[in-house]
This record gives C-alpha cells, structure tokens and sequence, in this order.
C-alpha cells in the first residue's frame, strides 16, 4: 500500500474512532466553548479589537493542547502496538497530524464565530480571518502532534506536551495574533503575506521533521 492510501485509510479510521467515542469530542468543544462564552461574557462590548484577537488565540492554543494531547496519550500500548504493524511510521504522523489540523480547524471556526458573536466584534475580512485560523490550526497541530507523540513515552506526559511545545508556539502565536488584525481592522488594507509565507515554512519544517524523527520515536 503506498503512503498516501496509508494516510487516507488511518485518517478516516481516526474518524470512525471518534464518531464512536462522540463524548471525547463533546468534552473538547464544551471546554473550548466555556472558555469563550465566560471571556465574553466578562468582557461584554467593551473588549477591543486587539483583546479580541488576543483572547481568541489564547483560547484556540490551550484548546489545541488539550486536542492534540489525546492523540498518543490516550492510546493503549497494545493498540498502538497492532497499529504499526499494519502501517509506517510516516503514515501514522501524518494522518494523526491531518486529524488535528481538522479537529482543530472545527473548533477554532466555532470559537471564532461564537466569540464575535457574543462580544458585537466585527470582522472587516471574514476570509483572512478564516485564513489564519486554518494556518493557526495547520501549525499548532504538526507542532504539538510530534511534542504529543514525545512525550507520551515519558510520565509527566501533559506536563512534558507543554514544556516542549511552548518555546516554538510563543514565536507563532505572536505572528499569528500580529497577523490576524488585518481582518479585524478596516483601516489595514494591505495584508502581511511575508507571514503567511513565514507560517506555511514553519508547517512544512514541522512536518518534514515529524516524517524523519517519528520512526525513531515509534521503536522507543
């Protein structure tokens, strides 16, 4: 079987293991959604722009932890022991990587959508916005799926997922928050791709450096 039939068939298998485990997911979206309605609610119509974009990004990075957290922590040794037996250890990142990104897309589109809704903020460029949620979402989970696959070894695994993730989602976090104020801000009218283009590199690094580190962490 080729690498892409791997990936596509242990991508619709995450799927069908989610679909039966719904409370998972719901409990992900209830701890996303609390978050946003309670940091709305405080703040009401008097947030700024900026606090928004902020407050937005903050609650999209612990959501995505706790996302990307299950992904090889949850897992029963003697499962993952059948799974890489039918598959590569490519194949296995990549399609984990692939499910992030969509579960984490999914929710930071319904945090976006329900945080500007409860606070009266107005996005002025709906698909830039979009935009850097799906690069926020691509970057957040190639980095913390690789750090997820890490420290799953180890005991302290939550505590290890944060400490290892962290020095590369400040720096991210940061591009992602200056980036996103041009669909915030009708008055910035020339978008910044130079961090669109900076994003897209730090996503294919990550990657690249999942597929050749992984396998070496699978023997582990």
């Amino acid at each position: 079987m080729s690498l892409f039939k791997e990936v596509i068939y242990l991508l619709s298998w995450e799927f069908q293991l989610e679909w039966r485990q719904k409370f998972a997911i719901g409990g992900l979206l209830l701890y996303a959604l609390s978050m946003v309605v309670v940091i709305g609610l405080a703040f009401g119509n008097d947030i700024s722009p900026l606090e928004w974009n902020i407050l937005l990004w903050l609650i999209i990075l612990f959501a995505g932890i706790n996302v990307v957290a299950k992904s090889f922590h949850t897992e029963a040794s003697g499962r993952r022991i059948y799974l890489y037996t039918l598959a590569r250890p490519s194949s296995i990142i990549l399609a984990k990587s692939l499910y992030n990104f969509v579960l984490l897309f999914g929710i930071s589109g319904l945090s976006c959508a329900l945080f500007s809704l409860i606070t009266e903020i107005s996005l002025s460029n709906p698909a830039w916005i979009v935009l850097m949620l799906a690069l926020g979402s691509a970057v957040l989970a190639a980095n913390l799926s690789l750090i997820s696959a890490i420290s799953a070894q180890a005991d302290n695994r939550n505590i290890l997922l944060a400490v290892l993730s962290f020095p590369l989602v400040i720096p991210v976090l940061l591009t992602l928050i200056k980036n996103t104020r041009y669909g915030l801000d009708p008055n910035l009218t020339d978008p910044n791709m130079d961090g669109v283009i900076l994003l897209l590199g730090i996503t294919g690094i990550l990657v690249g450096i999942s597929v050749i580190l992984f396998p070496f962490v699978w023997r582990n």
